[in-house]
């Protein structure tokens, strides 16, 4: 396993230098804030590994990317909900997370979006829900600008610095940072569903109850 895993990342490796890499790069962004599954952190973070001097352009356009992907996430949610969206966060094993993420956008606007942009909080789960709920467009855009480049722009800047020792760490110890990161990953995908079942199971009812029947 630890062969094909380091395999599979002297190949990426490769890959990322590629002049078009960062087209791919944008193209993962952008659909990764709107309904796929797969986040594009360790494509972001091996860019940044194999030409430590672009990490900041890298990191700017994964931002940028991102914003727009999220954007067309609110566009699903406010205007193809029920065509597109639900069937997304269905797909996605976040149905039960749904009225979840929707009371925390009303209750703490701006903050839920910006801390679903800057963790492993699926955000593509926010950013639909934002526009299901018909958050305030501008508010759901600032807050996702300053999500998402918080956590691009903190690995742009640490590689910009720090690229070769930052390498060398993952190029040791390849399999514990996978490992961590995968975990960061499904603690993030879990962490909505959960809380939806602490709800259940305790009998608590709240103003986002029935969120699949009322809008905004």
């Amino acid at each position: 396993m630890m062969k094909l895993l380091r395999g599979l990342y002297d190949w990426t490796m490769d890959k990322a230098a590629h002049p078009k890499a960062v087209w791919w790069l944008a193209f993962f962004c952008f659909i990764e804030s709107s309904f796929f599954p797969i986040p594009p952190h360790p494509l972001l973070g091996l860019m940044c590994l194999a030409e430590p001097k672009k990490a900041i352009r890298f990191a700017l356009v994964a931002t940028v990317s991102s914003v727009l992907g999220g954007l067309f996430g609110y566009a699903i949610g406010y205007f193809l909900y029920e065509a597109v969206g639900a069937w997304v966060i269905g797909a996605l094993g976040l149905t039960e997370s749904f009225p979840v993420a929707a009371c925390y956008i009303r209750e703490q606007g701006a903050l839920a979006v910006f801390f679903a942009a800057g963790t492993p909080v699926p955000f593509k789960l926010m950013t639909i829900t934002a526009g299901f709920i018909e958050m305030n467009l501008l508010t759901f855009t600032l807050a996702a600008i300053a999500g998402r480049a918080l956590i691009f722009m903190a690995v742009g800047v640490l590689f910009q610095l720090f690229g070769a020792p930052i390498k060398a760490i993952i190029d040791k110890y390849l399999g514990l940072v996978t490992s961590v990161f995968v975990v960061l990953v499904v603690g993030g995908f879990i962490a909505f569903t959960q809380l939806a079942g602490g709800d259940e199971e305790a009998g608590k009812t709240g103003p986002c109850d029935n969120v699949t029947e009322v809008r905004g």
